[in-house]
Formats: structure tokens, C-alpha cells, sequence
């Protein structure tokens, strides 16, 4: 866990990043933000990034929900408004810890393209064994087939990811079917989800989450401050897309009028 400390913060920002990357790919938007007055929390989830123990695998999802909560704990320790950023699988996660935890002293959710559905995955066949796997050989690995391509249209973030060796490039049979069993939680326990500031922002030309199940899952969730935005041209990863500039703006202001609203109920 890694804290990014502002000089005079007005909030935190809890950073949970996708599948197969790690919490160094956000350090200049972390520095960013600690520029206009937030701190920030970030670390890797468990078989990701800097964590040596089983790279690809995890037994259960819940791994991943707790190993945030630890984040959101470290948190608190400002005694600031704080909200929870989640791209991709770290939306999900955000999502699932919300519906288990029911905290409603969370400030506000920013979800990037969270994995509420998949569009790339492994081959037919490899599906089609999963189950039986899943049960005889959990630990066995498979390449993700994902390509740097899909992620984002920025050549530079493309070559950097090539050369990464921090990237996952496999992943083990249990993980997959605890991210896939996960996805369908969220969507069934939908009603779970706390009444807790959302934004949602999709990439509009996203090849890796299916956007279709995400906006009906934003369509379905009953709070009552909620908003959408859908992101034209932008691939999967939305802050390292050429507009990341305008985006990032779109989330401060989102988070500037809940601080404001927390100010004026507390006067």
C-alpha cells in the first residue's frame, strides 16, 4: 500500500486499478491529483504487480474485496471526504465491497469501464473446460490473449506496457471463474449497492468490457445520485486515452461538488 500525501488536502482518492496491471501506472495521475488538494491510496492487488505470492491466481474474489477494505481503512485516517476510483476489474471490486459492506461513509464512486461483462476471453474450448478444471486444476495458467491493442488507442502507453514486466500475461483457471462468477454477482445483487454518489464513464470504443451489460447495470442501480458518461473514440483505459486531460477534469468536477455539498451540510 502506497499513500500519496497532498500539502493541503480537501479529500482522498482510493485508487483500485484493473486486471494484469499494477498501482505504478498511476502515479502521474496520483501527483496530479495531490497537485489540486486530494491525497491518495493505492497499492497491488493480491497475484498483481509488486506481490510476489501466486502472480495470476487467487482462490476467491474475496481476496481482492478485502484487500481493499484495507486500503479504504488507511483511508480514513485523514479524516477527509473520500472517494473510491475503480478501472475495470478495480470497478468491480469496488462494486462488490460496496454491495457486501453496505457503507454509505463512503463519499463518492468513480468507476472507469468497470468489468461488468466480458468481451475478450479465452478460447471456446478452454470455457468449455473451465468448470471441470476449475475443480481438478485450479492453479493451471493460461495466456490471456489480450493485446496492448485493445486497451488503448496511446502508442506511447502501448509500447510501455509491451516492455512492462510487471504485467500479468497469464492467469490460472480459478481466477478466471472467481472474476466471471463476480460479474454476475454484481449484476444479481444490484439492489445491495449502497445509496452512495456515482459516476460511471465508459469508453465508448471499449474491446475488453462489454458496455452493453454496464449501462444496463447503471440503468438498474436504484440511488439517487447517480450520472453517466460515455467517452467517443476512447478505448478500454480511459486515463491513459489522449483525452485523459478532459476526463480527469470530469471526475474533479464531480468530486468538487460533493465536497462542496458535504461543506454546506456540515455548516
Amino acid at each position: 500500500m502506497w499513500n500519496y500525501e497532498a500539502e493541503e488536502a480537501k479529500a482522498v482518492i482510493v485508487i483500485v486499478h484493473g486486471a494484469m496491471e499494477y498501482h505504478g501506472r498511476y502515479e502521474a495521475v496520483a501527483e496530479m491529483w495531490n497537485h489540486i488538494g486530494y491525497h491518495v491510496v493505492m497499492g497491488d492487488l493480491p497475484s498483481h504487480g509488486t506481490t510476489s505470492r501466486n502472480r495470476g491466481h487467487i482462490d476467491s474474489f474475496d481476496e481482492y474485496i478485502e484487500e481493499v477494505k484495507l486500503w479504504v481503512k488507511e483511508a480514513r485516517k485523514y479524516r477527509l471526504p473520500i472517494f473510491l476510483f475503480g478501472h475495470s476489474m478495480g470497478g468491480l471490486i469496488v462494486i462488490r465491497m460496496m454491495q457486501e459492506t453496505k457503507r454509505e461513509d463512503v463519499d463518492g464512486i468513480i468507476l472507469s469501464s468497470p468489468c461488468l461483462g466480458v468481451l475478450a476471453g479465452p478460447s471456446a474450448p478452454l470455457q468449455a473446460a473451465s468448470k471441470i478444471l476449475n475443480i481438478i486444476a485450479p492453479k493451471l495458467q493460461f495466456a490471456t490473449n489480450l493485446t496492448v491493442e485493445m486497451s488503448t488507442r496511446n502508442h506511447e502507453v502501448r509500447d510501455a506496457m509491451e516492455n512492462d514486466s510487471l504485467f500479468l500475461r497469464k492467469v490460472s483457471v480459478r481466477w478466471y471463474s472467481e472474476l466471471i462468477k463476480s460479474i454476475e454477482i454484481a449484476h444479481k445483487k444490484i439492489d445491495d449497492f449502497p445509496d452512495v454518489p456515482l459516476l460511471l464513464m465508459q469508453a465508448c470504443e471499449d474491446k475488453l468490457v462489454d458496455k452493453t451489460r454496464v449501462r444496463t447495470w447503471f440503468n438498474n442501480v436504484k440511488i439517487s445520485d447517480k450520472a453517466f458518461k460515455e467517452w467517443p473514440y476512447c478505448y478500454h483505459e480511459l486515463l491513459n486515452e489522449y483525452e485523459r486531460d478532459e476526463i480527469l477534469n470530469y471526475i474533479q468536477a464531480f468530486t468538487e461538488i460533493r465536497i462542496n455539498n458535504i461543506i454546506e451540510t456540515n455548516k
